[in-house]
């Protein structure tokens, strides 16, 4: 099997995933099997798919293949090349984690028989790699449905409940609004020639009109997947009803293959470039995230909040790939591979701890039965396992040093630092606006972040009940030790990474930072060259810990002997518990008030007379009441002047088609003899 070609070993992992799915059904009630022995061997299956990556990466080759399947004078066309490689990258390592956590986060009898989630799982898992490795429109829409279809049944795995159904179809739809954007994206690029492979489309000279036109279709149609505004209402409804793995298999590493989608067809699949795309992308990728943040950080409930967060990474992707649109479109190349190195980066970064982040709250789920972070707290003495594992990702979120978030916001900000004059003066004036822009998002999502790990892990517990939770079991613990660990070192080694991310911008754009950056050494990161910036992040550890060890032995030293203890200051009152703590709206409450023109929000203010006053406020999205809503009223009054058409009498439908047939003698001339 070493001896394959990559493409063919990653076939040989998408059918492995598919004949689980399959054993899924036929051992659809037994939980242990499935449980203990599918899930990891589907784990398994990831760590060959990140293999077949690498190897292909480092080999700088491209693999193709055809498959007969599909219908006759369709074959499948596949093709492995260095950025489908570093996709299936980010799937493998990712899903083996998450694989290996489902293991043990499924529970007999909740939701869905464990023999079909096993099936919905694994043809999950299969249908993106096979997006990935499409070389023509028809397995490209064939597999990027298959993906829509299995994770809705996903995310409605509970579908008892009401609300979860309905976040499903919202999510459904959504999906399918946008896979039919993609679809008239292919028709353009096509060119009328009748031939859907993406050889031919890379072949076609479109217009600057058509190419514009194929370009906001595929913005649109791959927009509304990622979640970028104002196509983003889905996500913050499905990720909280799906399953934990799910979401993290969701927010981690599907809302990338829109990213993948989009990267094929702007910078592969197109040979213009034109300045205003970029444009486009970079303004709505800098809204999108500021607003993503924002709506983060005032959220109360744990899965929604990170919801929200990936929103704000989503805008952060398409904010580098914008750049990297601009620099190309003026021959700027050196500068968009490091937009594109920066937006790469973040997509692997992004889908490691992401994922852990969903992870470990579900396993807070598990253990407590809550997902309100007011109910919740004190939880690092009962999970520590859990809580420690958790404040990786949520450095890594926040942004800091030296986790991969840090490296990749890092690397986005010296493109921007970087940028020189360009053509346009406006552009001039852009530019250190969207750098405020980020910077100002990576400080709120430092804020969310804090917010979200302060109110569920430390303090005192708000109910009784947590002090009867349980730490996670072994396999969700070695699925997020795995996934941490790979967050360190993507903090720890990022000329490593480079050097994958490397072939993928020399097949994009012509240029590779790989040698410039490690110029100096493994350990030091220089995206151009020393007199520009460099990053060293093994220093800056070295920094970390070296500082705590001195202030602990001074500490010790210094001050041990005239330590004293006494209880903290409670405002004066006699009495201290978990209600004098700070609540997750009282957190969010001024970033509420700085930005209140983003929300909608419901008061529920107490009455004098009250016996029990409560105060609590609901906040809500304003694009779902003033786009979605009236859109939805519009289509049921529609609706229901079409539906008095059906009165349910043949003689009325008679008369319909008797109607039809004169207006259609009316309105066709009459043929000559």
């Amino acid at each position: 099997m070493l001896n394959m070609r990559a493409i063919d070993l990653v076939l040989w992992v998408i059918g492995a995933w598919i004949a689980l799915g399959l054993l899924g059904i036929l051992a659809l009630h037994r939980f242990a099997l499935v449980a203990r022995v599918f899930f990891p061997l589907g784990a398994i299956g990831g760590l060959v798919l990140a293999f077949a990556a690498i190897r292909l990466l480092g080999s700088g080759m491209v693999d193709t293949k055809q498959l007969s399947l599909g219908l006759p004078q369709l074959p499948f066309h596949l093709r492995l090349d260095a950025l489908s490689a570093f996709f299936l990258l980010v799937i493998g390592v990712a899903s083996f984690g998450i694989s290996l956590f489902a293991a043990g986060y499924f529970r007999a009898g909740e939701g869905t028989a464990p023999g079909l989630l096993c099936l919905e799982f694994h043809f999950f898992l299969a249908s993106m790699a096979l997006v990935l490795l499409a070389d023509d429109a028809y397995a490209f829409m064939v597999a990027w449905e298959s993906m829509a279809l299995t994770s809705y049944f996903l995310v409605t795995a509970n579908h008892r409940l009401p609300k979860i159904r309905a976040a499903g179809f919202l999510y459904l739809l959504i999906a399918h609004i946008g896979a039919i954007a993609i679809l008239l994206c292919f028709g353009v690029l096509q060119a009328n020639t009748g031939d859907y492979t993406f050889a031919n489309m890379r072949v076609q000279n479109l217009s600057t009109f058509w190419a514009s036109a194929a370009f906001l279709l595929a913005f649109f149609g791959f927009g509304a997947k990622a979640g970028i505004l104002p196509l983003h209402v889905w996500l913050p409804e499905a990720h909280p009803a799906a399953p934990s793995p799910v979401s993290a298999l969701m927010s981690g590493v599907m809302i990338k293959m829109a990213i993948y989608g989009l990267l094929r067809v702007t910078f592969d699949l197109l040979h213009l470039h034109i300045w205003w795309w970029g444009v486009v992308l970079l303004v709505l990728g800098l809204t999108t995230a500021i607003f993503g943040v924002i709506f983060a950080a005032v959220q109360v409930e744990m899965k929604r909040l990170l919801a929200y967060s990936s929103i704000e990474n989503i805008g952060l992707l398409f904010t580098a790939m914008g750049l990297a649109l601009l620099f190309r479109s003026y021959g700027m190349n050196t500068l968009a591979a490091l937009a594109l190195t920066a937006c790469l980066y973040h997509v692997l970064g992004h889908a490691l701890f992401k994922s852990l982040l969903f992870l470990t709250t579900g396993s807070v789920l598990h253990a407590t039965g809550e997902r309100n972070l007011g109910r919740l707290g004190g939880l690092i003495r009962f999970m520590p396992w859990v809580a420690w594992l958790a404040l990786i990702g949520i450095l890594a979120s926040s942004g800091l040093p030296p986790f991969s978030g840090f490296v990749s916001e890092w690397l986005l900000l010296q493109s921007f630092l970087f940028t020189p004059g360009l053509p346009q003066p406006f552009l001039n004036m852009l530019i250190p606006i969207a750098t405020a822009s980020i910077a100002l998002t990576a400080a709120l999502a430092g804020y969310a972040m804090v917010k979200f790990f302060g109110v569920v892990f430390l303090g005192q517990p708000r109910e009784e009940k947590l002090s009867e939770a349980h730490d996670a079991g072994v396999f969700e613990k070695i699925g997020m030790g795995w996934l941490a660990l790979l967050t360190i070192g993507l903090g720890l080694a990022p000329n490593s990474i480079l050097h994958l991310i490397d072939p993928v911008t020399r097949g994009l754009v012509g240029v590779g930072l790989a040698h410039p950056a490690s110029a100096n050494g493994w350990w030091l990161l220089t995206p151009t060259s020393m007199v520009r910036a460099s990053y060293g992040p093994l220093y800056f550890l070295f920094g970390v810990v070296a500082a705590v060890v001195i202030a602990f032995v001074l500490v010790r030293l210094l001050y041990h002997a005239r330590l004293r203890r006494s209880a903290p200051w409670g405002g004066g009152h006699p009495w201290r518990n978990s209600r004098m703590q700070d609540t997750a709206e009282g957190y969010g409450q001024p970033i509420r008030q700085i930005f209140e023109p983003f929300f909608h929000m419901d008061r529920h203010l107490p009455r004098p007379d009250d016996n029990e006053p409560e105060y609590h406020v609901v906040v809500t999205d304003k694009f779902w009441e003033g786009i979605y809503m009236p859109i939805a009223r519009a289509t049921e009054y529609i609706s229901a002047k079409v539906g008095k058409l059906q009165q349910g009498r043949i003689s009325i439908y008679l008369l319909y088609s008797f109607v039809t047939l004169i207006v259609i003698l009316l309105l066709v001339p009459t043929a000559r003899r």
